[in-house]
C-alpha cells in the first residue's frame, strides 16, 4: 500500500502473472489495477479492481479501513479490470452507497452479481459534489474516456485528481521503465480514438490546481505534472512529438528489409534522425504508438496475393481504427512481377484524416540494385522538404 497523504491511500494491486492486457496488449512488467481509499467523516472507496487480485485487494481495503465502515463506492469506470469485484466489496460492505454516473447505472446490470439496492444506488452528473466532513470530491464527466460511462474524480483537500483511465500506463506500480514509453503505448492503442474527447477532459482539468494524478493503471504522478499533461495534449491533438523519421518495413524473404536499411542510410546521410522498426517482429502497438510519436513514416512493403504483405496491412488497419491523422508518408513497394503494395497500404489510410503523400513511390523488384538508388534519394529529399 503507498500514502497518497494522511488520509489518501493507494489500496490497488499489482499483477506480475498476466501476459496480455484486454488478451491483445503484451505487458512484459506486468499491470496495476489500482483503487484508493480516502478515509474521512465519511469512508470513501474509489473503483475496485480485476478479479485476478480481489482477494489479496480486499485485504488491502480492510487493512485500511481498520473495522470503520465503508460509507460509500465511487465507480469511475465499468471496463472488467475496474469493476470485476464490485460484488465482492458490497458483499463485505452492503451499507456502502454507491456512486457512478447517470451512464454507469444503466450499464450496471452487465457488471453486478447481485443487483444494488436502489436506495444504495447515487446517480451524479457533471460538477455534482460528496461532502466527506473535511473535503469535497467533485465529478467531472469524460464520456468516451475511453468508455461512455466514465466520470474522473476531484478532491479539492488533497488537490488529487483521480483520473480513471486517463494518464494511466501498462506496467506495475514499482516497474522500472520510462513513463512516456508505456504511457504512450497504453494511451494511443487503447485510447487513441477519442482524442476530441480527452481534449475537452484537458480544458477542464486546466481549471483545477492538480497536485496529484492518481491514475487506474500506473504509478501515482506527484512531480512534473506539466510534462505528462503536454503529453497528454500532444497524443490526443494528433501532434507528432518529433521531427525523428519512422521507417516501418514488412519483408518476406529479406530483400526488402536491404532496401530499409538503405533508406535510413540515406536518410541519415542527409542529417535526420531515424527510427528502423521490422513490424514482422517488433510489437505491433508500439509500431502504432512510434507512428503518432513521429510526423514522418516512410511505408516500405512487399507486394503478397495483390495487396500488401499482412503483417503491414494489419498495422495500416490498426491506425486508421485509431483515428490516424496528421502525418506525412513515403512509401516503397516491393513486388517481383506485379507491384501492388502501395495502392494497398494507400487504400486502406483513406478513412485518415490529414494525410500528406510524397512521391514518387518507388517500385523495386525483388531485390535492390543500382537504379533503384536515384528514386530512393528523391524520395528521401521530398520528405524531408515535405
Amino acid at each position: 500500500m503507498e500514502k497518497l497523504s494522511e488520509t489518501v491511500f493507494s489500496v490497488g494491486c499489482d499483477d506480475h502473472d498476466i501476459d496480455l492486457f484486454e488478451s491483445q496488449y503484451k505487458v512484459p512488467n506486468g499491470m496495476a489495477y489500482n483503487s484508493y481509499l480516502i478515509k474521512d467523516e465519511k469512508n470513501v472507496l474509489m473503483d475496485t479492481v480485476d478479479r485476478r487480485r480481489t482477494d489479496e485487494w480486499l485485504a488491502n481495503v480492510e487493512e485500511v479501513l481498520d473495522g470503520e465502515p465503508l460509507d460509500y463506492l465511487v465507480i469511475q469506470h465499468l471496463e472488467p479490470d475496474h469493476s470485476g469485484s464490485i460484488d465482492a466489496i458490497l458483499a463485505k460492505h452492503p451499507e456502502a452507497k454507491v456512486v457512478a454516473s447517470a451512464k454507469a447505472w444503466t450499464m450496471m446490470p452487465n457488471f453486478e452479481m447481485t443487483p444494488i439496492a436502489t436506495e444504495n444506488r447515487i446517480a451524479v452528473k457533471e460538477g455534482d459534489t460528496l461532502d466527506l466532513g473535511s473535503r469535497t470530491l467533485t465529478f467531472v464527466t469524460a464520456p468516451m474516456v475511453h468508455w461512455p460511462e466514465v466520470i474522473v474524480t476531484y478532491d479539492d483537500k488533497d488537490k488529487i485528481l483521480f483520473a480513471a483511465d486517463g494518464f494511466g500506463k501498462f506496467g506495475t506500480r514499482d516497474a522500472e521503465e520510462p513513463w512516456d514509453d508505456e504511457a504512450r503505448r497504453y494511451y494511443i492503442n487503447i485510447v487513441g480514438k477519442y482524442g476530441k474527447q480527452v481534449q475537452a477532459l484537458l480544458k477542464k482539468a486546466a481549471a483545477l490546481d492538480i497536485r496529484t494524478i492518481a491514475a487506474l493503471h500506473g504509478p501515482l504522478l506527484t512531480e512534473d505534472l506539466g510534462h505528462y499533461i503536454a503529453l497528454y495534449d500532444k497524443w490526443s491533438s494528433y501532434t507528432p512529438e518529433t521531427d525523428e523519421i519512422l521507417i516501418l518495413v514488412a519483408s518476406i524473404h529479406g530483400h526488402t528489409n536491404v532496401v530499409a536499411d538503405k533508406m535510413k542510410d540515406i536518410l541519415e546521410a542527409k542529417g535526420q534522425k531515424v527510427k528502423l522498426m521490422d513490424i514482422t517482429r517488433e510489437d505491433i502497438h508500439e509500431a502504432v504508438a512510434q507512428c503518432y510519436r513521429c510526423g514522418k513514416i516512410v511505408l516500405i512493403a512487399c507486394s503478397y496475393d495483390a495487396g500488401v504483405f499482412p503483417p503491414m496491412e494489419r498495422l495500416l488497419h490498426t491506425l486508421t481504427h485509431k483515428a490516424f491523422q496528421n502525418r506525412t508518408i513515403a512509401m516503397i513497394q516491393n513486388g517481383s512481377w506485379a507491384p501492388t503494395a502501395a495502392k494497398t497500404m494507400k487504400t486502406i489510410l483513406e478513412p485518415c484524416k490529414d494525410i500528406t503523400y510524397v512521391d514518387p513511390v518507388v517500385t523495386i523488384t525483388t531485390s535492390l540494385q543500382d537504379k533503384d538508388i536515384a528514386p530512393m534519394e528523391e524520395l528521401a529529399d521530398n520528405l524531408i522538404a515535405a
